[in-house]
C-alpha cells in the first residue's frame, strides 16, 4: 500500500467509524479490477458480491472474519462471493493475521493500495456489497457484531433479487 495512503487510513479510522452510518446506497458501478490475472471482478457479474478491505493491523478486522467465514458458506449455494483485499504493505503480517484468524473465502493481496483507491476505502475494514448488475448497493466502515443483523438482511435482499 501507498505509504501516503496507509497514513490517511489510520489517521480517519476512528472518525469515519464514528460518523459514518451502517450504510447507504450509492447504486454506482463497482469499479472492476483484476488480482495476478486470476481474479476479475467483472466476471462475477450475476453473483453477489461482498468485497472485503482489510489490514493486519485492523481491530475491528479480528471481528469480521469469523463473520465472514459463515456468510460465505451459509450463502455459498446462493451465488454469493466473499473476496476479502488485504493492504498491507508487507504480505509477512497479513499472512501471519491469516494463521490468527483463517479465511474461509478468497483473500487478494494489493499492498501498493491502487484498488482501494478506486474505491475510496476511508477506513478498516470496508465493505462493499456489489449486486448482480456490478452496482455498489451499500457500503459498510468498520464492523459491529451489533449490526450484524442488518449486514446478513442486506445480503438476503440482494440474493433475493434475481
Amino acid at each position: 500500500m501507498k505509504p501516503k495512503f496507509h497514513s490517511i487510513v489510520r489517521l480517519v479510522l476512528i472518525t469515519v467509524m464514528i460518523f459514518t452510518p451502517l450504510s447507504f446506497a450509492t447504486q454506482r458501478k463497482a469499479p472492476d479490477f483484476v488480482i495476478k490475472d486470476k481474479l476479475r471482478l467483472s466476471n462475477l457479474t450475476g453473483k453477489v458480491v461482498y468485497l472485503d478491505f482489510w489490514a493486519s493491523w485492523c481491530g475491528p478486522c479480528r471481528k469480521s472474519f469469523p463473520w465472514m467465514n459463515k456468510i460465505s458458506k451459509h450463502y455459498s449455494a446462493d451465488d454469493f462471493v466473499v473476496i476479502s483485499v488485504n493492504l498491507d504493505e508487507d504480505i509477512k503480517a497479513a499472512k501471519k493475521f491469516l494463521g490468527k484468524y483463517p479465511a474461509q473465502f478468497s483473500v487478494t493481496y494489493n499492498p501498493d493500495g491502487d484498488i482501494a483507491e478506486k474505491y475510496k476505502v476511508m477506513g478498516m475494514p470496508s465493505s462493499y456489497l456489489i449486486d448482480r448488475n456490478g452496482n455498489i448497493a451499500a457500503t459498510h466502515v468498520g464492523f459491529f457484531n451489533k449490526k450484524i443483523a442488518g449486514y446478513e438482511q442486506q445480503i438476503e435482499q440482494l440474493i433475493n433479487q434475481k
